[in-house]
C-alpha cells in the first residue's frame, strides 16, 4: 500500500467523496498545475462545487448524460468531477472530432448537456437543430478562441456563468457504487462507437489499484500531456493522482520541448505516455538526463513499445519505464511491470492489485503456460457493459470474465505478452482505428466498389493507415479520397496513402483477405 498521510476512507468510497476528503484533510496542497496557474485541493473542490450547484440549477440530475468535448485544461477536471458531483454520466469525446462523429455519439448517448471548448463551436454549429435532446450548451473559453475571433453564440451558455450561478457548499445526489460515472466511446469491429459503461466502483477502484501498485502518492507530481478524454491519462495520469494528494502538471497538447520544460521547472516525478511519445522524446535533441533528475517513474501504454526504444529510453535518461495494458472496458488497467521485481521489456508486467488475468483458449479453457490464447480480464474495473448493446455486452463479458479479444500468452513468472493485438486493429500515435469504421467511410462515396484498409509501419506514430480500393471511376484519384475521408473522420483515422487495385484479394466465401494485402506490404518491405 502507498505509504502516505492520507486515509482512504472506509467503507464505500467514490472518486468525488475521495477528493472531497483530500481538500478537508489538505486544502492547501496544491492540486494541478496548468501554465501559469495552478490551484489547491480547496480551491478545485470548491470549483467543483460550485460547477455541480450551477449544472444542477440548469436541471442536471441523477442519471442525466453530460458530454465533455475538451482538451487537457482545469476545464476538464472542473468539468468531469462536477458533473459527477451533480449526479451525471460523463461522456467524454475528442474535440478533433467531425460533426458527424460528434452526431453519433451525442444521439446514441442521449446526451443532455454539452460542455465544449470555444474552438469547438464552428463544428457544433454544424449540428444545429439536429440534436433535439441536448438541453444546454456550456461553452469554455480559451485565448485560441479569442485569436480566432470566435464568440459564444446567444443560445449557448459560458461556463463562467454557470460556475457563477453555483452555490458552495453543494453535497448532490448520493452515489452508488454501481451508478455508471462515465461512458467511453470506443470504435467496434462493426464500425459502430460501442459506449463502455465505467461505474464509480470501476474507476476509483482503478484509480487507487494502478496508484499501489506504481507508488504513486502525495508527492509525486505527474505530467498529464496524453488527452484526458482517452482512459488511460484519465486514469493514470489524473485520478490516480488526484485521489492520493499528488499534483497533476497539465500540458494542452504534446510537444517535447514543453516535456522537458515542465519536467526540469516542475520537478515532475511521473510521466505518462504512449510509445511515439517516448520515441520524440528520444528524438528530440535538446533532451538531457537533467531534464529528468526528478523522475522517478515513465509509464507506457497504448501500445506495444518496442524493446529498443525502452532499453534505449531509460539509459540516456536513467529513469525508469514501466510498461503496461489495459482497455476502455477494463476502466483500463489490468497490467503493469512490477516496480519491486524485475521488469520485462516486451511484456506488459503481471496483474495489478485485485484484477486477475489469465489466458484461455476458444472453449474458454485456461491454457498451459507459453501458449498463445485470448486474455481475459477479471475484477472490480470490468465495466458494466455497453450503453443499449446488450448483445454486444453479452458477449464481451462471460461469467464475469471480460473477453478482451487480444491474443497473449503468460510466462512462468506471471508477466503476460501482447502477441498481437484485436486481430485487425490499427494503433495509431495509441489511438485505436478499427478498419473497419475507414471502410464504411470509404464504401459511402459513390465511385468506391471495394475496400479494405489495414495497418502499415511508421516510423513516427507506429502505424499509418493504408487503404486499397477498386473504383468504378479511373479518374478518382488518392488526393481526392483522401480528402473525402477528412470530412467525415478525425485526423488520426484518415488514410496516409490510398493503393488502387483491379481486385481485392478474397478467399471462396468472397470476404476480402486484409491478412493478405498485409503480408504483401510485409514482403515488399522485406520486414519480418
Amino acid at each position: 500500500m502507498n505509504d502516505h498521510s492520507f486515509t482512504k476512507g472506509v467503507g464505500k468510497m467514490n472518486l468525488v467523496s475521495r477528493l472531497q476528503q483530500i481538500a478537508t484533510e489538505k486544502p492547501n496542497k496544491q492540486a494541478y498545475m496548468f501554465e501559469q496557474t495552478s490551484a489547491t485541493y480547496g480551491e478545485l473542490n470548491g470549483a467543483i462545487m460550485k460547477f455541480a450547484s450551477g449544472l444542477a440549477k440548469l436541471g442536471v440530475n441523477k442519471g442525466d448524460h453530460v458530454a465533455l468535448l475538451l482538451g487537457n485544461s482545469p476545464y476538464f477536471i472542473v468539468s468531469l468531477y462536477g458533473a459527477m458531483r451533480a449526479g451525471a454520466t460523463v461522456i467524454p469525446i475528442n474535440p478533433i472530432y467531425t460533426a458527424d462523429e460528434i452526431h453519433y455519439i451525442l444521439t446514441n448517448g442521449d446526451v443532455k448537456v454539452v460542455i465544449a471548448l470555444d474552438l469547438v463551436i464552428p463544428t457544433l454549429m454544424k449540428l444545429d437543430g439536429r440534436l433535439p435532446n441536448v438541453e444546454h450548451i456550456i461553452i469554455c473559453e480559451t485565448p485560441q478562441g479569442k485569436e480566432h475571433g470566435i464568440a459564444v453564440p446567444a443560445k449557448m451558455k459560458s461556463f463562467t456563468n454557470v460556475l457563477a450561478i453555483g452555490d458552495v457548499p453543494f453535497i448532490g445526489p448520493a452515489l452508488d457504487d454501481e451508478d455508471v460515472a462515465v461512458i467511453l466511446y470506443t470504435s467496434g469491429t462493426t464500425g459502430k462507437p460501442k459506449g463502455a459503461m465505467l461505474t464509480h466502483k470501476n474507476l476509483y477502484r482503478n484509480a487507487q489499484d494502478v496508484a499501489d501498485y506504481l507508488k504513486i502518492n502525495e508527492d509525486d507530481r505527474v505530467i498529464a500531456t496524453l488527452p484526458m478524454f482517452h482512459v488511460f491519462c484519465l486514469t493514470v495520469a489524473l485520478n490516480a493522482p488526484l485521489m492520493n494528494g499528488g499534483t497533476v502538471l497539465i500540458l494542452p497538447k504534446f510537444s517535447p520541448a514543453e516535456v522537458f520544460k515542465v519536467a526540469r521547472e516542475q520537478k515532475a516525478t511521473v510521466f505518462a505516455g504512449v510509445p511515439t511519445m517516448y520515441n520524440f522524446l528520444y528524438q528530440y535533441p535538446d533532451g538531457k538526463a537533467e531534464d529528468f533528475a526528478h523522475m522517478r517513474l515513465c509509464i507506457s501504454g497504448g501500445a506495444s513499445m518496442p524493446v529498443a526504444l525502452l532499453t534505449n529510453f531509460e539509459k540516456k535518461f536513467h529513469v525508469i519505464v514501466s510498461e503496461g495494458y489495459g482497455l476502455s472496458e477494463a476502466s483500463p488497467v489490468t497490467c503493469f511491470n512490477p516496480l519491486d521485481r524485475p521488469r520485462k521489456p516486451g511484456s506488459i508486467g503481471t496483474s495489478i492489485m485485485n484484477v486477475e488475468n489469465k489466458i484461455v483458449n476458444e472453449l474458454g479453457e485456461e491454457v498451459p503456460i507459453g501458449e498463445v490464447g485470448e486474455l481475459i480480464v477479471r475484477g472490480p474495473n470490468v465495466m458494466k457493459g455497453y450503453y443499449k448493446m446488450p448483445e454486444e455486452t453479452a458477449h464481451t463479458i462471460r461469467d464475469g470474465w471480460l473477453y478482451t479479444g487480444d491474443l497473449a500468452k503468460m510466462d512462468e513468472e506471471g508477466y503476460f505478452y501482447i502477441v498481437d493485438r484485436k486481430k485487425d486493429m490499427i494503433i495509431v500515435g495509441g489511438y485505436n482505428v478499427y478498419p473497419r469504421e475507414v471502410e464504411e467511410v470509404l464504401y459511402s462515396h459513390p465511385d468506391v466498389v471495394e475496400a479494405a484498409v489495414i495497418g502499415v509501419p511508421d516510423p513516427n506514430f507506429g502505424e499509418a493507415v493504408k487503404c486499397y480500393v477498386v473504383s468504378k471511376n479511373k479518374q478518382l484519384t488518392e488526393q481526392q479520397l483522401i480528402a473525402y475521408c477528412s470530412e467525415h473522420l478525425a485526423k488520426y483515422k484518415v488514410p496516409s496513402s490510398i493503393e488502387f487495385l483491379d481486385e481485392l484479394p478474397k478467399n471462396t466465401t468472397g470476404k476480402i483477405l486484409r491478412r493478405a494485402l498485409k503480408e504483401q506490404v510485409i514482403s515488399q518491405s522485406g520486414a519480418m
